[in-house]
Order: C-alpha cells, then structure tokens, then sequence
C-alpha cells in the first residue's frame, strides 16, 4: 500500500473509533524503499580476464568500468591501451588524461599519453609527458625507451641515442629497449648493428613475437628474404607471412622505397 493510502486508511478508522482512540493513535511510519543498485564494478577476476580479450572488446569492458568510476586509474589507462591498440590515438591520449586531471601523479597514464602522442607521429609531444614519468619513476627504463622514440621523432638523434642507452643500462636484461635501441639505428641506416641487437633480444627469456618480426623486418629490408621468411613463419600464419613478404619485397625494391620503409620503423618504434 502506497502511503497515501495508508494515511486515509489511517483517518477512516480513526473517524469510526471516535475521538477517545483519535487522541491515542499515533501516525503510520512512511514506507522504506530501498535505493536501486548501481552498476557493479568488475572483480579483480574478472578484470584479470578482460586482459585476454581482443582490443574491441577491452575497449567497452575498461569503457564501462571507467564510466562506473571516473576515479579509476586502472581503468582509464586499460581502455587508454586498448584504444591505442585500435590505432585510434586521439581518443586513447583523451582517455590518459582523464586520469590525469583525477590523478595528476599516474606515471602509467603519463606513459600512455606519450604512447599515443609517438603512434601518431607526433614525438615532440611525448617528450614532456615521458619526462614526467621518468622524474617520477627514475630506475624505470619504459620512460626512458619512450624519450628516445619521443626525441627520434623530434629530429633530436643525438639525444634520442643517449635515451635509448639510458633505457639499457636501467634493464640489462630486458629485451624491449634493445629492440627499440635497434630499430633506432635501423632508421638511421645501420641494419646491421640493428640485426646484432635483434638477434640479441630475441634471444632474451621473455622475447615476445614482436621483437622476432622486428628482426624479420630489418633482414627483410636488407634484401634478405629467405632468412625474414623462416623467421617470421615462427609466429604467424601463411597467408599473412606471404602478405608480409610482398610487402618487404617492394619494399626493397630501390632507394625511394627503402627510405620510405625505414621511416616506417622510426615512426613504429
């Protein structure tokens, strides 16, 4: 019964009992209604398995985990990386510095701004955020490596070089700043010291698929295709390794081609 009907109720009896009862009778209590529930944010679990998902999909999961709770850094800077997985960059930067305004001090969402900024070609703009992140976390090589990407794209060579070397004296063992130490010096016009490098990392524990590829790219770029087929056939499936051959293949096919490969791999680093 809804409280307007319970307060006539109320007053109908009262007026049947007459005025000794009417003195007595206290009012009926309002009815209490329960808030509706709000939206649930995802378990710990359930977060750990969204990582498996591919960019689409990562991208609406962190999207409705961001909207639940704009305070979280976890998600604005997961949907962050999965936008920039898609290539879509301005609205993946966007979402880093939502973080950013909540949580000035997120070295991740600094990184993934200037991530953003690089994959757009745009590495002066990364400059600034890469070197928030490494005066926050100074023994992290991440900001480092992203500094010398940054710098490559800023026609500032020298400085990019020192950056990438800083980035391998802070992880050794790593073989990320290694391959993006070699991919500097691919674009530079120095394949082979690119290929000791990559050949290096790949050799690492935890060399993943990309740092194969990148030494598939740099044979390939070289003229040297048996070799970068073999390579590549390790991780991906025969119709995208013969796509990728063709594309090597005119790639080398003379100097305008070639350059115009090589700055494909500074862009890509």
């Amino acid at each position: 019964m809804c409280r307007m009907s319970a307060l006539a109720a109320t007053a109908l009896v009262l007026s049947l009992a007459g005025p000794a009862l009417a003195r007595e009778a206290k009012p009926a209590p309002a009815p209490v209604v329960a808030a509706p529930a709000g939206p649930r944010r995802a378990t710990p679990d359930e977060r750990a398995l969204a990582q498996r998902l591919d960019p689409l999909a990562r991208a609406a999961f962190w999207a409705r985990e961001a909207d639940i709770d704009p305070m979280d850094a976890e998600a604005g800077v997961d949907l962050s990386q999965a936008l920039r997985a898609m290539g879509r960059y301005d609205e993946a930067m966007a979402a880093a510095q939502r973080v950013l305004l909540a949580r000035p001090d997120t070295e991740e969402a600094l990184l993934e701004v200037a991530r953003a900024q690089i994959g757009k070609g745009q590495g002066f703009y990364a400059i600034e955020p890469a070197r928030q992140a490494q005066a926050k976390a100074p023994t992290d090589w991440r900001p480092a490596s992203l500094m010398g990407v940054a710098l490559d794209q800023a026609g500032r060579p020298d400085e990019a070089l020192e950056a990438h070397r800083q980035a391998i004296a802070l992880a050794p063992e790593n073989p990320a700043p290694l391959t993006n130490l070699a991919l500097y010096l691919a674009a530079h016009g120095d394949a082979a010291q690119a290929e000791t490098l990559l050949r290096a990392a790949a050799a690492k524990p935890g060399a993943s698929m990309a740092v194969r590829q990148n030494l598939a790219l740099v044979l390939g770029l070289q003229g040297r295709f048996d070799e970068a087929e073999k390579i590549a056939r390790q991780d991906l499936p025969p119709e995208v390794v013969a796509s990728n051959m063709v594309w090597l293949h005119n790639a080398a096919a003379g100097p305008a081609a070639a350059q115009r490969s090589w700055d494909a791999v500074r862009t890509a680093q």
